[in-house]
């Protein structure tokens, strides 16, 4: 018999061993949970949720190996075997000489930061990443953002709108100075401009641009898998090359690394810095003492550098990430049928809708991505989250706010953790919503504090007209 040409689908390389109730609450409930909350979605109780695709970070589903080793946790102060584990899957897999373990990617952040950035000296990225940026500012470091300028446009399709302008990064040395330059910090598919990824030949002309000036380069690798996934279906020649090894070449052009490991490594806390330079690794080693823990723990039980080790292998599995990628598109593509604007090309771990053309009618100083988010959550218990002008914080000179020319809202997928049927249902509520934006009246912000102001911030709806 001949073969019969149809259809092929393709499906989750795992299946379902433990599930947790979901509970869908009334509009009602939902109303008064928003208020309650200072129409701030960080700010609800998980229990007032029904999907929540607030963050990717620590919720994802662990596997059953990743389970079972929790249960060979080694507990001890000093020297725990788990923490071998760990270093030993970071060097082989990431290229990293030294590793220091700490309790998730922002006490990585915090660390390299201090002992890697002088009060004055510039510190270039592409693209802000709000918790990065804060603790460079922190240490008195001047961010300043080199990525190229499609990735301002949410509709410019790219296929890697995360790559630095090399060009305007020459520039700020040239003006600034070699010396003036802490390290460039380069985030691989950089969250703020969608989950966009960054290309092999771009970080090898960033690497082959620094060393001619004596500059490092740091890899915020919190996604560098998804990364990978973009340069083997996009860029040519590594077609036919693994997700491990386009990981493995990508880090050989960079210095160090940060991971917030709740990302990529499919676990729901934990972290690390790793170098290759040792006078730099001493540094670090000594600091995280001083803020984390010991240098074999970093402020992280046994069990959970365990869960870490196993994670970086799993996340590594070609067949894994081309299902994770391929959740996130199949939300993308049906937002996309019923032309609802999104960022595009669809990134590695999210839907970000473009609340600027959601609500044109809104002035960015009304927050429209903050108003969307909580407009999701009305019309369906979805939890999003803003990302557009209270993420962007205030001008530290100024003290106005920072207007970033991105006002978008972040559907964030957890790895593993909800089905195709849950995609269908949020689809459908940013459907209803988009429909119904006319109505949309903006927030007025009541509370703001000092740092990472979309954490905790308080709004309120403005009165109707």
């Amino acid at each position: 018999m001949g073969q019969q040409a149809g259809r092929r689908s393709w499906a989750e390389p795992w299946k379902i061993k433990m599930v947790e109730p979901l509970r869908v609450v009334s509009r009602e409930q939902r109303e008064r949970a928003l208020a309650d909350a200072g129409y701030n979605t960080f700010l609800l109780r998980s229990d007032d949720v029904y999907i929540d695709l607030l963050t990717d970070s620590g919720t994802n589903a662990m596997s059953d190996r990743q389970w079972a080793g929790l249960m060979l946790g080694d507990e001890a102060y000093a020297g725990s075997r788990n923490f071998f584990h760990l270093e030993e899957a970071v060097q082989r897999r990431y290229g990293y000489r030294h590793l220091v373990p700490t309790h998730q990617g922002r006490g990585a952040e915090h660390l390299l930061s201090k002992v890697a950035i002088q009060p004055g000296q510039f510190v270039p990225g592409n693209m802000y990443f709000t918790t990065t940026r804060a603790h460079q500012e922190l240490a008195g470091g001047v961010f300043t953002d080199v990525i190229i300028p499609e990735a301002h446009d949410p509709s410019d399709r790219h296929p890697f709108k995360g790559n630095v302008d090399l060009g305007a990064l020459e520039a700020l040395i040239a003006r600034e100075g070699a010396g003036r330059i802490a390290y460039v910090s380069l985030a691989a598919t950089v969250n703020m401009a969608g989950g966009q990824p960054v290309s092999m030949a771009n970080v090898r002309a960033l690497r082959a641009l620094c060393s001619r000036h004596g500059i490092r380069i740091m890899l915020d690798a919190t996604r560098l898998v998804e990364n990978a996934f973009f340069i083997q279906e996009r860029e040519e020649g590594f077609a036919t090359r693994s997700i491990a090894d386009i990981v493995h070449e990508f880090c050989s052009y960079t210095d160090g690394a940060w991971m917030s490991s709740k990302k990529d490594s499919l676990v729901n806390i934990g972290g690390w810095v790793a170098v290759n330079d040792t006078a730099l690794f001493e540094e670090l080693r000594n600091l995280v003492v001083l803020y984390e823990g010991l240098h074999t723990y970093g402020g992280l039980a046994g069990r959970d550098m365990e869960a870490m080790a196993i994670g970086i292998e799993e996340s590594l599995q070609d067949d894994y990430i081309r299902a994770r990628i391929g959740q996130v598109r199949y939300l993308g593509d049906l937002l996309t049928d019923w032309e609802i604007p999104i960022v595009q090309p669809v990134g590695g771990h999210a839907i970000f809708l473009d609340a600027r053309a959601f609500y044109v009618h809104l002035p960015q100083d009304l927050f429209p991505a903050q108003t969307l988010a909580a407009e999701l959550y009305l019309d369906s218990g979805i939890r999003a989250m803003e990302r557009g002008i209270v993420s962007a914080g205030r001008n530290p000179l100024t003290g106005d706010h920072t207007r970033p020319r991105l006002e978008l809202t972040r559907l964030t997928i957890p790895r593993r953790v909800y089905t195709q049927a849950h995609m269908d249902v949020v689809a459908e509520s940013v459907k209803n919503v988009h429909d119904n934006r006319a109505w949309a009246r903006g927030l007025r912000m009541v509370y703001e504090p000092k740092y990472l102001r979309f954490f905790q911030a308080r709004f309120e709806p403005l009165p109707s007209n």
